[in-house]
């Protein structure tokens, strides 16, 4: 088999920063390490819209939320793509499959390319989704997913109530296995394994939990230009977007955080493990990439979740492993900025298969070997209704449309963002080249975002660009 296998890894809401190789102090993450040990890292790679379908939509299409017209969180709508990564590699002779967290595609039983589903709620084959297996397989009263009582978008944290090995986190790399023991030798395949964690609900196992309890967790950051919300602000404060949590609350969420990376760490060490991989055959020719669709405030700055485009929201890992005739140097490091968008047109660049002239992502393949020190000058990130940012991932440049508040970040010397640099004088040329380029970007937008001579704020910001969506 000439072609190589192909395995990419996804958690769900991991932050850039929560991996034993960046120098967490308390996270372990010997698995995740392990691939950039053996590959590259990625220090700069940002979602470039901070929440899930929009950052999956890139990675199935190599367009940007830009070209694809997704720009912010709008459930329900379909799109119909010109082509995508899993179908590309479907026409081209791979067996394709995903388990696991699903790609976020509507309708859900539309498989975009992908020959095999096994996600949490449907599957290509019935009954073989992890809720169906949870209820034919857990106990009497068990309440499902959920029956913790801690919900989708909680800061609330609890351990996981049931046995460990009926977890979401261990059921998709017995899911994912299973898959690779029953695929067509023949073939070569590409298998997208989506871990739910660390997306809330936060409830790993209690061994994961109370090791970042007994251990302790970093505390929060908190810039000079955050302000702690009024309690009341929020209509729910169980699931809230911007929280002051104080205490053991703070304590709690962080920890349930910490370890459900951990403990996805750990399964995915069964999944990668040389003796696994070696009697599924996979060692000598499986090309393996790492990352997650966007980050988590996890209490920075007062904020929770993602959409806003700070550090601990926008930016994430990203590796790739691959065989020796790659020519991808062990332990290598990229500094430039990249995106979801590029993970299509890299990976069709290392398997030898045509990218298409449609999609505006980028073959890393370059920088990777160094060939080039960047492939763009910067990168557009956005999240309706809330902001327009650009960074190069040394600066970064702030506008909220809504009111045309700016901010400017200067990451070498403050990477946590904590200082607002936009009225500090020594900057004021930096910003007004930032400024101006946001001006320039958003110059041909439908929404009257700019006239191509200034910002113009208060127009009206929905999740999709008028006349951008892909539909059907």
């Amino acid at each position: 088999m000439s072609q190589p296998n192909i395995l990419l890894i996804m958690t769900d809401q991991q932050r850039g920063d929560c991996l034993g190789v960046e120098g967490h102090p308390v996270l372990l993450t010997p698995t995740m390490d392990n691939i950039a040990a053996n590959g590259v890292r990625f220090t700069k790679f940002y979602s470039p819209c901070p929440s899930c379908i929009a950052t999956r939509r890139s990675i199935m299409s190599g367009m940007s939320p830009q070209l694809n017209g997704m720009v912010g969180y709008k459930d329900g709508e379909q799109w119909n793509p010109p082509a995508t990564l899993p179908g590309i590699l479907a026409d081209h002779g791979y067996q394709t499959g995903l388990v696991g967290r699903n790609m976020h595609q509507y309708p859900p039983e539309k498989l975009f390319g992908f020959g095999d589903m096994f996600s949490n709620k449907f599957a290509s084959v019935p009954g073989e989704n992890y809720d169906s297996w949870l209820e034919k397989v857990g106990p009497e009263g068990s309440c499902g997913w959920f029956g913790g009582g801690v919900m989708h978008n909680d800061h609330t944290a609890r351990p996981w109530h049931l046995d460990d090995h009926l977890h979401l986190t261990n059921w998709t790399v017995n899911r994912s296995l299973q898959w690779l023991e029953e695929r067509d030798r023949d073939k070569p395949f590409f298998l997208s394994v989506g871990f739910i964690a660390p997306h809330p609900p936060l409830r790993p196992p209690a061994f994961y939990m109370e090791r970042y309890l007994r251990t302790g967790v970093p505390d929060r950051i908190v810039g000079d230009w955050a302000t702690a919300p009024v309690f009341g602000s929020q209509n729910d404060l169980i699931s809230p977007s911007h929280i002051d949590l104080k205490g053991e609350a703070l304590l709690s969420a962080r920890a349930a955080y910490y370890g459900s990376i951990n403990h996805v760490d750990d399964q995915m060490r069964r999944l990668l493990n040389s003796i696994t991989m070696g009697g599924l055959g996979l060692n000598d020719n499986t090309i393996v990439i790492f990352t997650s669709d966007h980050g988590e405030m996890l209490g920075d700055h007062y904020a929770w979740r993602k959409s806003v485009p700070y550090e601990a929201s926008a930016r994430v890992p990203f590796m790739i492993q691959a065989p020796k005739k790659f020519g991808i140097d062990r332990t290598s490091t990229v500094n430039a900025v990249a995106t979801h968008t590029d993970i299509m047109p890299t990976l069709l660049d290392l398997v030898g298969i045509d990218i298409p002239d449609h999609i505006d992502g980028k073959s890393l393949m370059p920088l990777i070997r160094g060939e080039q020190t960047q492939c763009r000058e910067y990168l557009h990130i956005e999240h309706a209704p809330v902001h327009q940012t650009l960074t190069d991932g040394v600066e970064k440049y702030i506008w909220m449309p809504a009111d045309g508040r700016e901010q400017f970040f200067d990451l070498a010397i403050d990477p946590d963002e904590c200082t607002n640099l936009i009225c500090d004088p020594k900057y004021a040329d930096r910003v007004t080249l930032w400024r101006d380029r946001m001006i320039k970007e958003l110059a041909d937008r439908p929404e009257g975002f700019s006239d191509g001579k200034v910002l113009i704020a208060g127009k009206l910001y929905s999740s999709m660009i008028p006349g951008r969506s892909i539909t059907q």
